[in-house]
């Protein structure tokens, strides 16, 4: 009863934890606008912003509410092991039947992706995805899902048979790497959703490439990503590893930023890349990986987990979801904070190799634009950046620039 007791205590504090988050989302909308991003958005369409703001963050809390129930649920009637119940005995079943039932349970908050998509993007101008789309994309997800899970799980369980407890360096090791593949694959993934088509000669394209050769990259191609099939918000990236690099852009970028705007943008992803910030962040990851290696050895040396909601011995399936939806979701509020931190710093970094290359101005305009596009939160809560944020705001980003901060 006590395991019970103290798993259930910790779902229940990473829900209110998320509550307390979404509550500082829709508190922002009452901060002062930075002087340096007032005229991001007029009167009437930040109203719209915070009004768009507003309505998501009412969802969520429905969301995560929904979610969090039916998590309460599954464990307290042990239904993950009476699932499991219908399925062979045996390590691999029992663990592909609850890791299916987990992600069949996912299907009960599709609603709110559908209201969030076909009702508040409608609403709000943003959405261009067709009810067939959104269908095809939810059903690609969740088979994704499973998929991975599926993998992770056999992984964990494979690992623990051969390894025992070397687990923690060996199991970090091959997520970390199973992270990679992942990385190394996401161009093929994003096929699955979208089409690429080369993005024709002329001059962005001769100064894009220009741009990544001028610092040591070879560029393998320059694409346009269908991205106004589902939204009218904008997004740029690169992708590859090592020196060899795919330039990728939303179509809704090309429609909305100038070339040097454009330029702008992947020269501060060029600053990623020469600060080696994507090592860095693999380094990152290894460390979290490290930490749910710890979390599964201890997991699996404590067969009270597995007894305590109907088990008659370890699951690996139900062991994958108690270290990374209870346990590790106990430490991401300490490690993201920390992990955000260093990424942070390198925004501000690369943000000052934009401005060497000469795009200071480009990169301010064109930040501006992607966040009045995009609707995005001008004036968010310092607890809320400090906890969640990745990136700088964009009033920090800007008076960043205005004071010619160097790169480290």
């Amino acid at each position: 009863m006590t395991v019970r007791i103290i798993v259930l205590a910790a779902v229940t504090l990473v829900f209110l934890y998320e509550l307390y988050l979404n509550r500082l989302r829709i508190s922002s909308a009452k901060n002062p606008v930075p002087a340096c991003v007032a005229d991001v958005y007029d009167a009437e369409t930040h109203a719209k912003q915070q009004a768009y703001n507003t309505e998501k963050c009412r969802l969520n809390y429905l969301r995560v509410s929904v979610s969090f129930l039916i998590d309460a649920a599954l464990l307290l009637t042990n239904a993950y092991a009476a699932f499991a119940g219908l399925f062979a005995k045996g390590d691999w079943p029992q663990m592909f039947a609850v890791l299916l039932l987990s992600v069949l349970t996912s299907l009960a908050l599709i609603p709110f992706s559908w209201h969030e998509t076909m009702v508040i993007e409608e609403k709000y101008g943003f959405n261009r995805t067709s009810p067939k789309t959104f269908i095809l994309d939810s059903l690609k997800e969740l088979l994704l899902q499973l998929g991975l899970l599926t993998g992770i799980g056999s992984a964990l369980l494979g690992l623990h048979k051969r390894f025992g407890d070397w687990l923690i360096l060996v199991f970090a090791g091959v997520m970390a790497l199973g992270a990679l593949f992942i990385a190394f694959l996401y161009p093929f993934f994003s096929k699955l959703f979208n089409k690429f088509t080369p993005l024709p000669d002329g001059e962005l394209r001769s100064r894009l490439t220009a741009l990544l050769e001028k610092n040591g990259y070879r560029v393998r191609a320059v694409n346009v990503m269908d991205a106004s099939r589902r939204s009218t918000k904008s997004n740029a990236y690169f992708a590859g590893f090592g020196r060899m690099k795919t330039i990728v852009l939303y179509d809704t970028l090309l429609e909305r930023m100038t070339d040097d705007e454009i330029c702008a943008v992947f020269a501060h992803e060029m600053g990623h890349g020469l600060h080696k910030d994507t090592l860095k962040n693999q380094l990152t990851s290894f460390v979290q990986m490290l930490i749910i290696g710890l979390l599964a050895w201890l997991t699996l040396r404590t067969p009270a987990l597995f007894t305590a909601f109907g088990f008659e011995k370890v699951n690996y399936g139900f062991a994958l979801i108690l270290i990374m939806s209870v346990e590790f979701a106990l430490f991401m509020p300490l490690f993201g904070f920390l992990a955000n931190a260093l990424s942070r710093r390198a925004e501000y970094r690369a943000d000052a190799h934009a401005a060497k290359e000469g795009y200071a101005d480009a990169l301010v305009s064109g930040l501006k634009k992607l966040s009045r596009e995009n609707f995005s939160d001008i004036a968010p809560s310092r607890t809320l950046v400090t906890l969640t944020y990745s990136h700088p705001t964009l009033a920090q980003r800007i008076e960043a620039l205005q004071k010619g901060d160097k790169e480290d």
